[in-house]
């Protein structure tokens, strides 16, 4: 797999809710602040995005499409002065799958749906992401059209089968809106994502993740990004936020966190497939970057599914 699709699958978003608003007037929704990733897209007209934390309001448009992954409550309005009713409320009027309509009308079409993350590591995972993705460009808006099409058609007349190809649809546009945002922006940003755009820095990180037991030195990976040593652990850390051999470790025990809770490997085959030449020396970076040893982790998922 490539690192983009390694992180999703053991993310394990879940599409737990989704719906379509038609809005006209006046409104003002408020959400709350929820763990998971957030995904909406605007079919037609335009409206206001308001997030805790995010000093200005963002203009969401047509075509437009927002992914939130941070816990944070944000409200979505076509008058940013006006009082907000309750979303939760609100949208509970609605089966999940359905159409809400607020005043009636569909002077303003969206589409809305919210991931369940599973996993113990979720949080670590989640913080490779960027807080907000704001799909906008117009030919990133492109790409996402035909899915959002595709799920309003499936909302608003429902078929056989229906929820389960509509859930399929917000799958896909999740992907669609995290490999398209590092080139959605007029310059090049700071990020995991925007390392995998990179040609020299998305080699070094395909590398780590289609042989995380190669013993990887600095030197190696720089070779792979055909760049100086010090000049790629500089650029790496710069765009990323860690060192490459601290990003390789890390990943290394996300992968022995998720074998540890999944399967029945052993602490020393679990070792080797990792780079590691003991136990001892896997144990000690398992410890440093997790928090507790291997077998206590093994043990305490034990008693968390028993």
């Amino acid at each position: 797999m490539d690192p983009l699709s390694d992180i999703l699958s053991l993310l394990k978003p879940q599409s737990y809710s989704f719906r379509a608003l038609e809005a006209s007037g006046k409104w003002s929704i408020q959400f709350p602040a929820n763990e998971g990733i957030r995904c909406y897209a605007l079919l037609s007209g335009q409206c206001w995005l308001v997030i805790e934390g995010v000093p200005e309001a963002i203009r969401f448009a047509a075509g437009d499409c927002i992914l939130m992954t941070k816990k944070q409550s944000f409200r979505m309005a076509s008058d940013v002065n006006m009082t907000p009713i309750d979303g939760v409320a609100f949208f509970s009027a609605t089966k999940q799958g359905g159409v809400a309509t607020c005043n009636g009308g569909r002077d303003v079409t969206g589409i809305g749906g919210y991931f369940e993350i599973t996993g113990k590591y979720a949080a670590v995972l989640l913080s490779l992401l960027p807080a907000i993705v704001h799909i906008r460009k117009e030919s990133s808006r492109a790409a996402l059209w035909v899915s959002m099409e595709l799920m309003m058609e499936e909302l608003r007349e429902p078929q056989p089968g229906g929820y389960v190809v509509a859930q399929q649809i917000s799958q896909m546009m999740l992907v669609q809106a995290l490999r398209l945002h590092p080139s959605d922006g007029e310059r090049a940003g700071v990020g995991w994502l925007f390392a995998l755009a990179d040609r020299q820095m998305g080699a070094a990180i395909n590398a780590m993740h289609d042989d995380p037991g190669q013993p990887w030195t600095l030197q190696a990976l720089a070779e792979r990004a055909c760049m100086s040593r010090s000049t790629f652990a500089q650029k790496f850390k710069d765009i990323v936020g860690t060192s490459p051999m601290e990003y390789l470790i890390r990943w290394r025990m996300l992968l022995a966190e998720n074998k540890l809770a999944n399967s029945k490997e052993s602490i020393y085959d679990i070792a080797l497939s990792l780079g590691y030449e003991s136990e001892s020396s896997f144990s000690t970076a398992f410890k440093r970057v997790v928090g507790c040893a291997p077998r206590q982790y093994s043990r305490s998922r034990i008693n968390v599914t028993n």
